[in-house]
């Protein structure tokens, strides 16, 4: 299996050359750069473009601008945010940029490798035990730009939403399904459309939703 190419971007000497040890250490991971502020991610990726940035949010320059400038141009580069900051509005704030991962500096090794391996393969990671401060405020964000109608789903729709619902991989609803990971991400793009969410956590909100107006109505639609 070909490694995945990572660049760390951190302010923090100590911290910088720790994470570097810990990835050179993982034969998973190759790390293609390292730098210390937000210019820094624009260079980088002008000259390597790695598979995934490892940065901190709280360095000098406009990270949350950066971010977004490079998802808009290289949408298959993905970052996740490793930063100290737990306040659940900047975590909404990288998610929107177009950061996919939102581990905190308090979380073990294995939970930021986790984290990395979890947005490359195009699936959305925050640190546990912050992630519902995290969706709730995505979820007063999102319910306000939600547009009103009806949304119905297929069989097949509604059987991922459960499984997202319980907090299911692609890879394990895939499984479950009995149809390739590839199917799922096609099924998630279409979720992502018919709920007007723009990432996964957007689509776990709006089915809870689907879940409330499911026992009201026995109907297999969402309201909004």
């Amino acid at each position: 299996m070909e490694s995945v190419s990572i660049a760390l971007v951190d302010d923090h000497p100590l911290m910088l050359a720790g994470l570097v040890d810990l990835f050179k250490l993982n034969e998973d991971f190759t790390v293609a750069a390292t730098g210390s502020k937000a210019s820094d991610i624009l260079k980088i990726n002008a000259e390597i473009r790695p598979d995934v940035f490892v940065v901190d949010v709280m360095m000098p320059g406009n990270i949350f601008e950066v971010i977004a400038k490079i998802v808009a141009t290289s949408p298959k580069t993905k970052f996740l945010a490793f930063t100290a900051l737990t306040r659940s509005d900047i975590a909404v704030r990288a998610l929107n940029a177009g950061a996919t991962g939102y581990v905190l500096k308090g979380s073990d090794a294995g939970e930021l490798i986790q984290g990395v391996r979890a947005v490359h393969n195009g699936e959305t990671f925050i640190t546990p035990a912050f992630a519902c401060k995290v969706i709730e405020e995505l979820k007063i964000s999102s319910l306000r730009k939600m547009a009103p109608g009806t949304v119905k789903l297929s069989i097949r729709e509604g059987q991922i939403v459960g499984m997202l619902m319980r907090g299911a991989t692609n890879k394990q609803i895939a499984a479950d399904l009995r149809i390739g990971e590839k199917t799922v991400k096609n099924y998630m793009t279409i979720l992502m459309q018919k709920l007007h969410a723009r990432n996964r956590l957007e689509v776990l909100i709006a089915a809870q939703k689907l879940e409330v107006d499911d026992h009201q109505d026995r109907e297999p639609m969402l309201r909004h």
